[in-house]
């Protein structure tokens, strides 16, 4: 018990030489630095994962059911099997197909997904706001389309003006193979806030999309919404033992590359980052092994007065051991509330230096968004401490092996 009451005097102690009070103060400032900086970026890169996960989730499917080759026959049966899952709380079916939209000279490739508009807003609830008309605007027979905002610029259109659809999958004739034209008048715009969507996907109604690539009654496939979109390969797992006829895939699939990647990143940046917390913990060896050569006399005395090796070294490593703790604490304590508050000091940050960050007219995401973890927060508050723990182990050691004639022959 004494070596914990001794240790914490000689930290709360003034010491003679005022270099080691600065080393040690630069230490322990270094660890809540490191901690408060990996605290920060994960918390942005998390924020950042959830922000386009939610982006990509407002219009795609969080479980879609496709049939063999494209065509999907007995579907109302699927969708009604589907809904008996508690977890599923909506079902649309679709058509996708591929073509090119020309309008005033300028030809884009997209997706073309036929939707039926009274179930497709349960699905995509960014579906449901259509700028410059409805999603109701679909009719049969009709031939509107719903194209993304940034599809629509490039072609040059909005609302009322009409755009003209061809399809790969042409028309045999003595001439040879035409490719098959259609008409179609654009009824809104969509803004899903994500790139390939805004850019690449246009909706029409799903009868107008069965005539367009020929598929009769059938459709290309079942799309989910779940109660927990993280809940989703569960869901598809189960659903696709129940059904051998169709393929069920998540929305996890669909976009394996990004998410992989993103998880990647994290994982580098925290090893980069814990590097910066050991180099600052380890701060500490040089702060502590310039400490024990100030206290040497101490050290003599106490060890004529009976204290044993093993008491020596404790004393010094509890000394390090609440450095590294106050580093930590700081760090932490720092780190969680400028995460939690990041969406208002940017912000100011931005108005004092008269710039963007991140500028809304390079990047969709024009706030950095910010998610704190506490299994992160934790993980990293235990490296921190364990860190400054390894590092008080050498100058405890050396301390111990001090013999009490040598450091008192002098004094």
């Amino acid at each position: 018990m004494y070596e914990f009451l001794i240790g914490l005097r000689y930290t709360r102690a003034r010491r003679r030489n005022g270099f080691i009070s600065f080393i040690s103060l630069i230490s322990i400032l270094g660890i809540a630095l490191g901690v408060a900086a990996l605290i920060i970026v994960l918390s942005v890169m998390n924020g950042f994962q959830g922000e386009v996960r939610d982006r990509i989730l407002a219009m795609a499917a969080h479980v879609q059911i496709s049939g063999a080759d494209n065509h999907l026959t007995d579907w109302p049966a699927v969708a009604q099997q589907a809904a008996k899952n508690p977890h599923v709380k909506a079902t649309a079916p679709y058509v996708l197909g591929q073509g090119l939209l020309t309008a005033g000279g300028q030809v884009k490739g997209a997706l073309i997904r036929g939707i039926d508009p009274a179930q497709e807003p349960g699905v995509s609830p960014v579906i449901a706001n259509v700028a410059g008309g409805q999603l109701t605007d679909l009719v049969p027979g009709r031939f509107g389309v719903v194209l993304g905002w940034q599809l629509a610029n490039d072609l040059g259109v909005r609302s009322g003006d009409k755009v003209t659809l061809i399809t790969p999958d042409g028309q045999v004739t003595p001439a040879g193979m035409i490719p098959r034209f259609r008409q179609f008048t654009v009824v809104g715009v969509f803004r899903a806030d994500y790139y390939p969507y805004d850019a690449g996907v246009a909706l029409i109604q799903i009868g107008d999309a069965q005539k367009l690539f020929r598929m009769g009654d059938s459709v290309s496939g079942v799309r989910l919404r779940l109660d927990d979109p993280l809940l989703a390969r569960n869901v598809a797992i189960d659903l696709g033992n129940q059904m051998t006829n169709a393929y069920v895939s998540d929305w996890s699939m669909e976009n394996p590359t990004y998410f992989r990647a993103v998880e990647i990143e994290k994982r580098m940046m925290f090893l980069i980052l814990t590097l910066i917390v050991a180099v600052a913990a380890f701060n500490l060896v040089s702060t502590l092994v310039m400490v024990v050569t100030d206290k040497q006399a101490d050290i003599a005395i106490l060890r004529t007065l009976g204290a044993s090796p093993g008491s020596i070294m404790k004393i010094f490593m509890v000394q390090g051991a609440v450095s590294g703790f106050v580093g930590t604490f700081t760090g932490v304590f720092g780190g969680v509330i400028i995460a939690l508050n990041i969406g208002t000091i940017v912000p100011f940050i931005e108005r004092v230096l008269g710039t963007h960050i991140l500028s809304p007219d390079v990047y969709l995401i024009a706030e950095l968004p910010s998610k704190v973890e506490w299994s992160d927060v934790s993980s990293i508050g235990l490296i921190s401490l364990v860190l400054a723990l390894l590092a008080t182990i050498y100058p405890s050691w050396r301390a111990s092996r001090i013999n009490p004639a040598e450091a008192l022959r002098y004094e």
